[in-house]
C-alpha cells in the first residue's frame, strides 16, 4: 500500500526464485507480499557452523555448493549465462553477506542476517569473469570486509586473499571498502599498504570520537585510538586514502561530545566525509533510547559538522597539489561543452570520494591508467595535468 506504483516487492528469500517470481509478475500475476523476519536467526551462532548451513538459506551473490564451476552464479559464468550491464571499468566484487555487530543504530544485521563470507574461489573466479569484461578495478564489498574468514576458520583470509586478487590479468587496482577499526590489524594494515595493485585506501567506519557516544552506540575506540590508528597506517603509506562517515545528535551527545568529535576530524587529515543526522531505525536498541535530542538540535548540529567536514575536505585536496597520481579513466568527453576527461586516483572510491578532472585528453580512453600531476583542486576533486608520455606508458593497462 505504500507503493502503489509497484508491481511487486522481493524479498531475499525470493533470490533463488527470482526469474519465476519476476515471470509471474510480468504474466500480471500477484506476488505474495514479503513477510520481514529476522534473518539473524537463520544462521548458526557458531561462525564455524555457518558454510554448512548457508547451503539451505537465501544468500544472494553466494554460489550453490552443489553446481560445477563455471555454472554457479557467483563463479562468473560465461555468456549468455551472465552479462555485465554496463561497460564501467570498475565493478563491485562481494566478498560476504550480514553483520555479526550489534550497532544500536544499525538494522541491517536483522535484515541480512548473520555474517557470512562468500568462498575465496567463487571472489577469485568472479573477479577473473570480470576482468576478461575489461574491468580494471574491482572494489570488494560487504557489510565488514574485515571480518571476512572468520568463518572459514581463517579471520586472516583477506590478507592471503588480496595478494591473489591482485594477480589476476587485466586487473589493475583492487579496492577494499568497509572496515571496522575495532577489527583492523597490523598484518592487514601491511597487506593493503604494500601489496602491488592493492590501492591503500580505508574505508573505516568510525561513526564517532566520543566514548560516551561510541558506547551507546555499541561500538569501540575514542579520538585518540583513531587517531593512533591513522598515524600507523599514513606511516607505512603516507598518501593513503582515509573516508569515514558519522552520526550526529545520537541521543545522549552532549556539546561536549560534539566537540570531542570536531576535535578528532580537524586532526584526521580525511580525504571524504559523510555525516548525517541522527533519526530513529525501527526495530533498533537506539530507537528505545530516552535521551533523544530534539529534530531541531540535530539539524543544527548536522549542519554545523558538515559544514567543517566540507572545509576539511578541501583542505586534505589541496595537501595533494604537486603530487603524482595513477589515474583510471572512467569517462571522455572532448565536446566543447562537455566534461572533459575524468577519472580516479587510488584515493578516491567509486562515486563516493570526488574524482580526478585530467587537463588533456589525448590519446586517452575509458580503461586507460595514466599518471598525472595534480596542479589545482575544485573542491574534493583535483584538476590533474597527464605526465608527458603518460598515455602510451600505460597502454597495456587500457587495453
Amino acid at each position: 500500500d505504500a507503493l502503489p506504483e509497484a508491481d511487486g516487492v522481493l524479498g531475499f528469500d525470493d533470490y533463488a526464485d527470482i526469474s519465476d517470481r519476476l515471470q509471474t509478475i510480468l504474466n500480471g500475476g500477484i506476488h505474495a507480499a514479503h513477510t520481514p523476519r529476522d534473518r539473524r536467526k537463520l544462521l548458526p551462532i557458531s561462525p564455524a557452523e555457518r558454510q554448512e548451513a548457508g547451503a539451505a538459506v537465501a544468500l544472494p551473490g553466494h554460489g550453490p555448493t552443489d553446481l560445477p564451476e563455471g555454472v554457479a552464479p557467483a563463479s562468473g559464468p560465461r555468456a549468455p549465462l551472465r552479462r555485465r550491464l554496463d561497460g564501467s571499468p570498475v565493478a563491485s566484487v562481494k566478498l560476504a553477506s550480514g553483520c555479526d555487530r550489534r550497532c544500536s543504530f544499525c538494522a541491517i544485521p536483522s535484515f541480512r542476517g548473520s555474517f557470512i563470507s562468500r568462498r575465496p574461489s567463487d571472489v577469485l573466479n568472479e573477479t577473473r569473469w570480470l576482468a576478461e569484461q575489461g574491468v580494471k578495478e574491482i572494489m570488494l564489498v560487504s557489510e565488514n570486509n574485515t571480518s571476512y574468514g572468520k568463518d572459514l576458520g581463517d579471520i586472516r583470509l583477506l590478507e592471503s586473499l588480496l595478494p591473489n586478487l591482485a594477480e589476476v590479468d587485466g586487473i589493475e587496482r583492487v579496492r577494499v571498502s568497509y572496515l571496522q577499526p575495532a577489527e583492523m590489524r597490523p598484518g592487514l594494515i601491511d597487506v593493503l599498504t604494500s601489496t602491488e595493485k592493492v590501492v591503500p585506501y580505508f574505508d573505516l567506519s568510525f561513526q564517532h570520537s566520543a566514548p560516551n557516544v561510541l558506547r551507546a552506540m555499541r561500538r569501540f575506540g575514542d579520538t585518540d585510538r583513531f587517531l593512533e590508528l591513522l598515524d600507523t597506517i599514513r606511516s607505512k603509506a603516507p598518501e593513503a586514502g582515509v573516508r569515514s562517515n558519522f552520526i550526529v545528535g545520537f541521543p545522549g551527545e552532549s556539546e561536549a561530545d560534539l566537540a570531542e568529535l570536531e576535535r578528532f576530524l580537524n586532526h584526521a587529515r580525511l580525504d571524504a566525509i559523510g555525516v548525517f543526522g541522527y533519526s530513529d531505525e525501527e526495530g533498533t536498541e537506539a530507537a528505545t533510547y530516552g535521551d533523544k535530542l530534539d529534530e531541531d538540535v540535530v539539524a543544527a548540529r548536522l549542519a554545523r559538522v558538515s559544514r567543517l567536514a566540507e572545509e576539511l575536505v578541501s583542505q586534505r585536496a589541496d595537501e595533494r597539489v604537486g603530487a603524482t597520481v595513477r589515474v583510471l579513466v572512467e569517462s571522455v568527453d572532448t565536446a566543447e561543452e562537455g566534461d572533459g576527461v575524468r577519472g580516479r586516483a587510488e584515493h578516491q572510491a567509486p562515486e563516493t570520494d570526488g574524482q580526478v578532472l585530467l587537463t588533456s585528453g589525448e590519446g586517452l580512453t575509458v580503461g586507460r591508467m595514466v599518471d598525472a600531476k595534480v596542479v589545482g583542486t575544485e573542491g574534493v576533486d583535483l584538476v590533474a595535468e597527464p605526465l608527458p608520455g603518460a598515455p602510451e606508458c600505460s597502454e597495456e593497462a587500457g587495453r
